[in-house]
């Protein structure tokens, strides 16, 4: 409506002005001077008001994205003119002005909103321009880092050379764990570091983590687990040393008196005798489990060279055949590209997938058409693994927690080591070793 009703207006003022441009023309023509000098002055006065017409109106538009520009939304023009084209324009433009007023707003709400979220968070946020810039960072991170305000990277060498160092380049990097050491303690951070883009500006999304509390929780939890297995079985192992040797003191001492040699039959000798064999063969399972929480703390360093990935498969494939091919178990190797290579200590890698091989085919007894697949690969991130899969019944999620805990096992003569070590194999790798088990159970190596 408002745009018809300049368009209106300006064509019924050009109308006249050409209209008043021909009279004075004709009037020239018919040498009528002193009309065509009067007629002069109308077409002068007629574009004088069609440029101030255009100006006024312009300057209403340039005011008003002026006042928008710079976030004034109190500018307000009047809507009772005797212009009604002037009226409808200015009516228009206030109602903009309240919409965008309206809509600034809520999105300064939306921004307190976030902002406030970001406050409470527990974890550290700042955002890093390329000119290294400190943008935004919540106070969590700036707790964390024990220095406010953080307005540049460079502020991060004061806190630690090495952390500046993470970001001297201003180049995104994957998680990692860094320990910060100050006045206050040592704290174990994870920071991750992912490009964004806002406005067509390239920003970094810093994310820091402080992980101390969750290690201390692990930790904690990792010894009860111990704890109570140790204790487990070493009650296991002493309760019936402990019950054969009240039996056979009651042949030997009656009451606070000590039997006389007359006293004994050939019975209570037998009994003494078998008494003793088995507190014997108690001390050598007591000295067994103690033996392999020796070997369980003294693991060597790994002797690490680069090995070809189907190589180490294949040693490992001939190793467990012989025990697949008499329980009707099929085993399939593959290393994906041929050519991989894992940089790792062989001897140690071989201990652990013959483990895990040997706990999968214990797995699959008695169990059909059972299979066990070993592979080889490269994630898409470029990080290499192998991992064991078979299809037998699975572990319980239960159990799933358990497994890598020292000692505990399932096996009526197992000795619950296995995993745990191969999982400090892993560690001493710099890797890790994690299990999933639903229809299928597969174990996953995780190589640095």
């Amino acid at each position: 409506m408002v745009s018809k009703s300049i368009y209106y207006q300006l064509v019924l003022r050009i109308v006249l002005i050409a209209a008043c441009a021909l009279l004075i023309a004709f009037l020239s023509f018919k040498e009528h001077y002193l009309l065509s000098i009067l007629f002069g002055f109308v077409f002068i006065a007629q574009a004088y008001g069609l440029v101030h017409y255009v100006n006024q109106t312009n300057r209403k538009i340039a005011y008003f994205f002026d006042a928008i520009k710079n976030e004034d939304f109190t500018l307000r023009f009047p809507e009772k003119l005797s212009v009604k084209s002037i009226e409808e324009l200015n009516h228009s433009l206030n109602m903009l002005n309240n919409m965008i007023q309206e809509i600034h707003l809520k999105k300064q709400a939306q921004e307190q909103y976030y902002e406030e979220i970001l406050k409470q968070a527990d974890i550290g946020i700042f955002t890093i321009n390329d000119k290294g810039h400190i943008l935004y960072a919540n106070p969590t991170v700036q707790n964390l880092l024990n220095y406010r305000p953080l307005n540049h990277v460079k502020q991060l060498k004061q806190i630690d050379p090495n952390l500046y160092g993470l970001f001297e380049n201003l180049k995104p990097f994957e998680s990692t764990i860094y320990a910060l050491g100050n006045e206050r303690g040592k704290k174990e951070l994870t920071l991750k570091c992912t490009p964004i883009s806002i406005e067509n500006k390239q920003l970094l999304l810093v994310i820091v983590h402080d992980i101390q509390k969750e290690l201390d929780d692990k930790e904690t939890d990792s010894w009860v687990k111990l704890i109570r297995v140790l204790t487990h079985e070493i009650m296991n192992t002493i309760t019936p040393i402990t019950s054969i040797s009240e039996s056979i003191l009651k042949y030997f001492k009656k009451g606070n008196q000590l039997s006389t040699p007359e006293e004994f039959g050939e019975q209570q000798i037998k009994n003494s005798a078998k008494g003793l064999e088995v507190i014997k063969e108690q001390g050598n399972d007591l000295m067994s489990f103690v033996q392999s929480y020796r070997t369980f703390l003294s693991v060597p360093e790994p002797d690490r060279e680069l090995i070809p990935a189907s190589k180490l498969l294949e040693k490992v494939r001939m190793l467990l055949q012989e025990y697949t091919n008499g329980h009707d178990i099929v085993l399939e190797v593959s290393a994906h590209p041929e050519n991989l290579e894992l940089y790792i200590d062989e001897k140690q890698l071989t201990q652990i997938l013959l483990n895990l091989g040997k706990n999968a085919q214990q797995a699959l007894i008695g169990h059909e058409n059972g299979v066990i697949t070993i592979k080889a690969g490269e994630d898409v991130n470029g990080k290499q693994f192998i991992t064991v899969t078979d299809n037998g019944p699975g572990i319980s999620p239960e159990m799933l927690d358990e497994v890598f805990v020292p000692f505990f096992t399932t096996k009526s003569n197992g000795t619950g080591i296995g995993l745990s070590l191969s999982k400090q194999i892993m560690r001493m790798h710099g890797g890790s070793i994690r299990v999933a088990s639903n229809e299928t159970t597969t174990f996953t190596l995780t190589f640095q």
